[in-house]
């Protein structure tokens, strides 16, 4: 084996390493979802909440693991709350996210229809955390979605890229790396910034018209970074750091999608503007 590719597998399996270590263990699937409230095909959106909430998962993730605390805490609140498994990888147990991101964006375009035609609605809401925040933009973008969704919400989004505090930047010194990457896990290879893929979902600008769009970043990012690169620019666009909400949160990349009630009562707001409160540190208990 020549020297350089020594170095290689090991400097792949630190990329994936870095990736599995923000993500919570995927130990279940969509099946397991909770049959009523959650997933519960035969919910049907109030008066209040018209709009059926669609939860998308990041790398690595799954339907279930990522939205143990942000799915209920949604049906608590009156919304039919509903959540897929997206990129799984031929041969790739338990892991999603995996696969090409323009392909897991064509699940996601399904997945929507599903759920639309089972509940009735017109459109739905999307609330995604990291690559689940990025990815649903191509299905706005390229596949239709603008017509049938009204807000797209991104927990932590790498809108611009993944540089995993800076480790993909060491790419270009192990020659044949970003190759080996995109030949096994190319939804990995997709976020990598400057890809071919964000290129192209990139250019002409970061929003479609007629889809509202709320970015909620922390500054204690480790993996979307820099976490100014989650923000969105565009006319109907709410960007916001959690720590100018609440100077003591300190959640960072996995936090904000897991468990941080600061960033859940940011989302309820941008599903709900009409009755949006003012978030703040005390909006961990509420």
């Amino acid at each position: 084996m020549l020297p350089w590719k020594r170095v290689l597998r090991p400097l792949t399996a630190l990329l994936f390493a870095a990736a599995v270590a923000t993500v919570p263990a995927a130990t279940a699937h969509a099946s397991s979802a909770p049959s009523t409230g959650w997933n519960d095909y035969s919910c049907r959106p109030s008066a209040t909440h018209p709009r059926p909430v669609i939860l998308v998962h990041g790398t690595l993730g799954n339907s279930v693991d990522n939205w143990l605390s942000l799915a209920p805490y949604l049906e608590d609140r009156g919304y039919c709350v509903f959540s897929l498994d997206y990129g799984q990888l031929s041969g790739v147990p338990l892991f999603y996210g995996l696969g090409p991101i323009d392909k897991s964006a064509q699940q996601l375009s399904a997945y929507v229809d599903k759920v639309l035609s089972a509940t009735g609605a017109a459109k739905a809401d999307l609330v995604g955390h990291s690559q689940g925040g990025m990815m649903p933009r191509y299905y706005l973008r390229f596949l239709g979605g603008a017509a049938k969704v009204n807000a797209l919400v991104g927990l932590a989004p790498d809108n611009h890229g993944a540089t995993i505090s800076g480790l993909t930047n060491l790419l270009p010194y192990f020659p044949g790396a970003a190759d080996l990457i995109t030949a096994s896990t190319p939804g990995l290879a997709d976020q990598i910034p400057g890809s071919a893929f964000l290129t192209n979902l990139n250019a002409g600008g970061d929003t479609v018209p007629g889809v509202h769009y709320t970015v909620i970043a922390t500054k204690y990012d480790e993996v979307a970074t820099p976490w100014q690169s989650q923000y969105l620019s565009g006319s109907d666009v709410h960007n916001v750091l959690l720590q100018d909400l609440c100077p003591l949160d300190l959640s960072e990349h996995v936090a904000i999608g897991l468990f941080d009630r600061i960033a859940f009562h940011e989302v309820a707001n941008a599903l709900d503007p009409a009755h949006a409160t003012a978030t703040s540190c005390a909006s961990a208990f509420s």
